[in-house]
């Protein structure tokens, strides 16, 4: 599987702090992939020396085949880039701002440009100072878009959206994206709108990849594992390594399954959790699944 993004042992210190350390990354060529981890895991740090805007301390990336201390001009003409602190000349009109991007993207598409304009229902002639947050993400999104680039990074774009503009943005960029199958690698803490997006998701912690895989085969092994205790239980001694916050009360067990296998995780719940009855296994959201290794992260020793 050829990727559009890739690192190895990718690594960024600061004085004794690790931000990112051994980093190891691989986003599939037109895969929409969610880039997710605790404040502090290292995020945006990472995309900083993946567009070669921060050098790293040791390793290697590389995006759309290109080394990363080694993309420029040119390589920029197929690399779309939004992120919450984008800056914008804002005393400029979203006229005068297409006009300025235009020329310098061989790639630059007037008709989506237009039907992105008509899409985000965006003003073309009042300065970009005078519009709303939400408005100037959507114009950074569009002449990101606009010249039809290979590969679009997005970090943390929907800092401070409501709910309708996130859902503009998203609806905007899933047709755009889906028609041209682009790769999309975006970076968000609204784990609920990333879903909606996702195929691929990598999760961070403490500068590590702790997993990256396909959305679908990420649910499909994690579940929520419930069962009635008729007895007073006691979690085991050493509780299987798939299990995650297991909790054990005089009437109830829950445990998250990170290896679920339909009849033989059931089967492990009842060999280690004597009186277990009713045995149960819930789906999870992509939400519940990080919240589940956000607090696994935090009570890590």
């Amino acid at each position: 599987m050829m990727n559009a993004i890739a690192s190895s042992d990718l690594r960024r210190r600061y004085g004794r702090t690790a931000a990112v350390d051994g980093l190891n990354l691989s986003v599939p060529l037109g895969s929409i992939y969610a880039f997710l981890g605790p404040n502090g895991a290292g995020k945006t740090t990472t995309i900083k020396m993946l567009l070669n805007l921060l050098r790293p301390t040791s390793g290697s990336s590389e995006v759309l085949g290109t080394p990363s201390q080694r993309l420029g001009p040119a390589e920029f003409t197929r690399i779309g880039y939004v992120s919450e602190n984008q800056q914008m000349p804002e005393w400029m009109t979203l006229r005068q701002l297409i006009a300025f991007c235009r020329p310098l993207y061989p790639t630059w598409n007037d008709p989506l440009c237009h039907k992105l304009v008509s899409s985000f229902e965006l003003p073309l002639d009042i300065p970009l100072r005078h519009l709303s947050r939400g408005m100037r993400m959507k114009a950074a999104l569009l002449v990101a878009l606009a010249y039809r680039p290979k590969l679009l990074v997005m970090d943390e774009p929907f800092t401070g959206l409501d709910a309708l503009v996130r859902d503009e943005v998203i609806s905007g960029m899933l047709e755009v994206t889906e028609q041209e199958q682009w790769t999309v690698f975006i970076s968000s803490h609204d784990i609920d709108e990333v879903e909606r997006l996702a195929d691929w998701v990598g999760i961070l912690d403490g500068g590590h990849m702790y997993l990256s895989e396909s959305a679908a085969a990420l649910q499909a092994r994690f579940r929520r594992m419930e069962a009635v205790t008729v007895d007073p239980a006691r979690l085991p001694a050493r509780p299987p390594k798939s299990w995650l916050a297991p909790d054990v009360t005089p009437h109830r067990f829950t445990v998250v399954e990170t290896e679920y296998v339909g009849g033989a995780s059931e089967q492990r719940v009842a060999d280690a959790i004597a009186g277990a009855e009713q045995i149960a296994a819930a789906e999870m959201t992509l939400r519940e699944i990080f919240l589940a290794l956000a607090r696994t992260f935090r009570i890590r020793p």
